[in-house]
C-alpha cells in the first residue's frame, strides 16, 4: 500500500507520506539548527504525522470519514519512546494542528495508546499506527537517550513554555512550507516553493545608514546643540554595538534625540559583529510603525531597487498583508504577506500586540515565525508602554530569549522603566533573570544637553475648572494642551475655539489617520509662519509626533507621559525660554485605573519635591517614580497583578496563557469612516462590489477609525456597521475586521467620529 501525506483533489494526485515526512524532518531540524535543536526538530518532523499511517486517516482522504486525528499517535510514540526527553516533541507533534495543549501530567497521559485506543480525549476518530511503517519505509529514529531536550520537566516557568514553543514553531513552518510546495506544484508536477527572505548585510546596511545620518545633519532645522546631541548618541551607538558581547540593554535617551536611527545602527554594528540573522523593531503605535518603516526604507533605497525594499524592510502588524483576511492580492502584495507569516526577512518593523502575543500563543499560525528571533537583535521602542500587568513574564520571557537562542534584546525609551527592580521576580521565569546593560554610559549628559524647557505646576497644583484651563491655553499666541482621554479633548477644543477666533485645532484618535495627517501638516504651517496656533490633543500627539510649540500644557498623568508631552515643546531648541505647565482639573478621568495608579505615583513624587520646578528630566526621578509604581501600591497591587495569568503558567496551560496574555484586553475593529466624503463613497462603493482586498485595505486606512468591537451582537453600534464580504457572490463570509460606517452624520471634521448610538465603542 502507498501511503498518502495529502491528496489534491483537483489533480486527483497523491503526496507520498514518506517524501513528506523526510521533507519535514529536515527543514525542522535546519530551522532548529540555529538553537542546537536540530536533532529533536527532526525526530519531531518524522513523528508529526505517523497517524497517517493509519487506515481511518487513510479513509478521510478518500471522503469516507471526517473528524480524524492523525496528530496523537505520534505524540504517544514520542512519549512511550522518549519518556521525559519526548515531552517537548509530544507537545509540538499534539499541537501542529491544534495548537499547544498542557504539560501536565494528566494531559499527556491522555495521550497514552490504550486511552487513544479506547476513546479519543477530543471526541475525534482516531488514526493509529505505530513506528513499524516508520521502519518498513526505512525512516529510522534516534535511540532513546541520544536526543537531549531543550524542555526541563518540572521546571514550571515562562522559560519552559517558550523553549517547547521555539520546537513547535520549527515544526509547524517547516511542516506549512513543504505542504504549500507541494499543493503549488508546478507544470511537470515538481514542487514549486516561495522565494527565499533576503538575508541580512549588516556591514553594507550600516553604510548607508551613516549616509543618510550625515544627509539628515546637513539639512536639519535644529540648534547646533541638539544636532551634535543626536550625533553624540548614534556614535554611542554604533560603537557600542561592535564593543559590547551579547545580552539585555536599555537605551536611555531624551525625547527628540535620534532614537529611532541610533538603535538601528546599534543592531547592525551589533549584527556584523555577533553574525545574527536579523533585527526586530517592536513599537507600540501603528502610526510609529509605519514612520519607521517609511524611514528605514528610505535609508536602504541607494542600494536596494523598490521592490526588494518591502523584502528588506517587512511590515508587520494587524492591517499588513500577512494579518488581514482580504480574499485576493496581486504579486508583490502576495510576496509581502508570504515573508510576514514566518519573518523571513532582514529586517522586521511590527506592533507589540503583535510581537509579544506571539510569544505566548500556543497557536500554529502565531508560532511558526519565533524560530527566526533565534540569532537576532529585538529593538524595543517606547517601552514604556508595555502594560505591567504583564511585566514579569515578559521579561522572563525575553530573558530566556538572550540566555538560551542568542537574542539581543534592547529596551529604548526617554523614561526607562526601572526593570531591575523586579530581578527577583522575573528570575522565577528565568534564571538569567533582568540585569540589562545601558548603552549610553552617561544618559544624564544626554538629558542635559537636551533640556530645553522647564516644567512647572499650574497654580501650585490647585484643580482648575475647564474654562480656566481653556482661558489658559487661548493666553499666548501658540499652544499644544494635552488632556487624558477624548472626552475631555473634545470638550476643552469647543472651549478654546469659543476663544480664538483662528488656529484652534483637535486631534484624537476619534480623527482618521488622513484627518490627523492634514491636520498636523496645518499646525506646523502655521508654527512656522508663527501665526496663531493652538492645539487640544490625547495622548496621541505623545507617540513620536514630530511636532514643535513654545509651550506646553499637559493634564496631570503619568511620568512618562508627561515626559513625552515635554518632547513637544521646544523640540529643536528654538526658542530661549519654553515652558511645559502641569494642571489638574476639577473632574479629571483617566482611560483606566492602571493609567489613573500610574498618574497617582506621580503625583505623590511631585508633591513631594513641590510645586515649583519639577526636573522631570531627571533620571533619578524615573527610577524613584518607577520603583514606586512597582512596589505595594504596583505591581503587588489589585490594579497590575495578573494571577491567573501566572498560575496558568505555573500550569505549564499553553491554551489558558494564550487566552489571557493580552496586550490590550478588549478587542477592536477597524471603520470606514466619511471624512473625505469622496473617497469614503467611492470605497464603500468598491467594497459592496469587490469585496475585500488588500489593495482596498491600504486605500482605506488613511479613512478608518479603531473602535472597541461590541460584546453583544445586539449592540446599538453594529447599526451603523455595514459588515464587507470577503468573497461577493462565491459565500456569506464577511469580514470581521472591517466595517462601513453607515451614519455619516456621526463623523464632525473638526473632531472625528463621535458614534450617536454608542459612545461607549470609542477608545479612550
Amino acid at each position: 500500500m502507498t501511503w498518502l501525506a495529502h491528496y489534491d483533489q483537483v489533480s486527483q494526485q497523491g503526496e507520498s507520506l514518506l517524501e513528506h515526512l523526510r521533507l519535514v524532518s529536515l527543514r525542522a531540524s535546519d530551522f532548529a539548527s540555529a538553537f542546537s535543536a536540530s536533532d529533536e526538530a527532526y525526530l519531531a518532523g518524522v513523528l508529526h504525522d505517523l497517524g497517517k499511517y493509519g487506515e481511518n486517516f487513510q479513509r478521510r482522504l478518500k471522503g469516507e470519514l471526517k473528524g480524524v486525528d492523525h496528530w496523537s499517535a505520534g505524540a504517544a510514540h514520542a512519549l512511550n519512546l522518549y519518556q521525559l526527553d519526548g515531552v517537548a516533541v509530544a507537545l509540538a507533534i499534539q499541537g501542529h494542528h491544534i495548537g499547544l495543549q498542557s504539560a501536565t501530567k494528566d494531559s499527556l497521559t491522555d495521550l497514552s495508546p490504550d486511552k487513544l485506543k479506547a476513546g479519543h480525549y477530543s471526541g475525534l476518530v482516531p488514526s493509529y499506527a505505530t513506528p513499524d511503517l516508520l521502519y518498513a519505509d526505512d525512516i529510522d529514529l534516534p535511540k532513546p537517550g541520544t536526543v537531549t531536550s531543550i524542555y526541563q520537566w518540572g521546571v514550571n516557568n515562562a522559560s519552559s513554555m517558550l523553549d517547547v514553543r521555539m520546537l513547535f514553531s520549527a515544526l509547524v513552518d517547516a511542516d506549512f512550507l513543504e505542504t504549500e510546495a507541494w499543493f503549488n506544484r508546478d507544470e511537470k508536477g515538481e514542487r514549486r516553493y516561495r522565494p527565499a527572505g533576503m538575508q541580512l548585510d549588516p556591514k553594507e546596511a550600516l553604510s548607508a545608514l551613516l549616509a543618510y545620518v550625515q544627509k539628515l545633519a546637513k539639512e536639519s532645522r535644529a540648534a547646533v546643540e541638539i544636532i551634535k546631541m543626536r550625533e553624540q548618541l548614534f556614535s554611542a551607538c554604533r560603537n557600542a554595538g561592535d564593543k559590547y558581547g551579547q545580552g539585555l540593554f536599555t537605551l536611555t535617551a531624551p525625547t527628540g534625540s535620534g532614537k529611532t536611527l541610533a538603535m538601528l545602527a546599534f543592531a547592525l554594528a551589533h549584527a556584523a559583529r555577533h553574525n545574527l540573522r536579523r533585527i526586530i523593531v517592536v513599537l507600540p503605535y501603528l502610526t510609529v510603525i509605519e514612520q519607521t518603516v517609511a524611514t528605514y526604507r528610505e535609508v536602504f533605497r541607494t542600494f536596494l531597487g523598490d521592490h526588494d525594499l518591502k523584502r528588506y524592510v517587512l511590515e508587520d502588524h494587524s492591517l499588513s498583508p500577512g494579518r488581514t483576511d482580504a480574499a485576493h492580492v496581486d504579486d508583490d502584495t502576495n510576496l509581502e504577506r508570504l515573508f510576514s507569516e514566518n519573518w523571513d526577512a532582514p529586517i522586521v518593523v511590527t506592533t507589540n500586540v503583535q510581537f509579544l502575543e506571539s510569544l505566548f500563543s500556543n497557536r500554529p499560525a502565531a508560532c511558526r515565525k519565533l524560530h527566526r528571533l533565534a540569532r537576532s537583535v529585538v529593538l524595543f521602542d517606547e517601552v514604556q508602554t508595555l502594560p505591567i500587568r504583564l511585566v514579569i513574564p515578559t521579561l522572563g520571557t525575553l530573558s530566556r530569549l538572550t540566555e538560551r537562542y542568542a537574542v539581543s534584546v534592547v529596551f529604548a525609551t526617554a523614561t526607562q522603566p526601572a526593570f531591575t527592580y523586579l530581578d527577583h521576580q522575573v528570575k522565577k521565569q528565568s534564571t538569567l533573570g533582568w540585569q540589562p546593560r545601558e548603552i549610553v554610559s552617561d544618559s544624564g549628559a544626554l538629558f542635559t544637553v537636551a533640556k530645553r524647557n522647564r516644567i512647572e505646576w499650574y497654580q501650585h497644583g490647585e484643580p482648575i475648572a475647564w474654562d480656566e484651563i481653556a482661558d489658559m491655553v487661548a493666553r499666548g499666541h501658540e499652544a499644544l494642551c494635552v488632556v487624558n482621554t477624548k472626552r475631555q479633548a473634545k470638550l476643552l477644543f469647543e472651549k478654546v475655539k469659543a476663544r480664538c477666533p483662528e488656529g484652534v485645532f483637535h486631534l484624537s484618535t476619534n480623527m482618521c489617520p488622513l484627518h490627523r495627517k492634514q491636520t498636523l501638516d496645518r499646525v506646523r504651517t502655521l508654527l512656522q509662519q508663527n501665526r496663531p496656533c493652538y492645539l487640544v490633543s490625547t495622548q496621541c500627539v505623545e507617540a513620536g509626533v514630530d511636532i514643535d510649540f513654545p509651550v506646553v500644557f499637559r493634564s496631570l498623568g503619568p511620568l512618562d507621559a508627561i515626559v513625552q508631552a515635554a518632547g513637544r515643546c521646544n523640540r529643536n531648541a528654538l526658542w530661549k525660554n519654553s515652558n511645559v505647565y502641569i494642571f489638574l482639573p476639577q473632574d479629571e478621568s483617566y482611560p483606566d485605573s492602571a493609567y489613573e495608579q500610574a498618574t497617582d505615583v506621580a503625583a505623590s513624587l511631585f508633591k513631594a519635591r513641590g510645586y515649583e520646578k519639577l526636573g522631570a528630566a531627571e533620571l533619578e526621578l524615573f527610577d524613584r517614580y518607577y520603583k514606586e509604581l512597582y512596589s505595594v501600591r504596583g505591581i503587588n497591587s489589585a490594579h497590575y497583578q495578573n494571577d491567573e495569568l501566572l498560575e496558568a503558567i505555573q500550569r505549564q496551560d499553553f491554551v489558558k496563557v494564550g487566552q489571557l496574555y493580552r496586550v490590550i484586553p478588549q478587542d477592536t475593529l477597524n471603520a470606514l469612516v466619511p471624512y473625505d466624503k469622496g473617497a469614503f463613497h467611492r470605497l464603500a462603493a468598491e467594497a459592496r462590489e469587490q469585496g475585500l482586498s488588500y489593495q482596498w485595505i491600504i486605500n482605506a486606512r488613511p479613512h478608518s477609525v479603531s473602535l472597541f468591537r461590541p460584546r453583544s451582537p445586539t449592540d446599538p453600534l453594529y447599526f451603523c456597521l455595514e459588515p464587507i464580504s470577503i468573497r461577493p457572490g462565491k459565500s456569506e463570509r464577511l469580514s470581521n475586521e472591517w466595517y462601513i460606517y453607515r451614519k455619516e452624520e456621526d463623523y464632525d471634521l473638526e473632531t472625528g467620529l463621535n458614534p450617536s448610538l454608542a459612545p461607549e465603542a470609542i477608545i479612550a
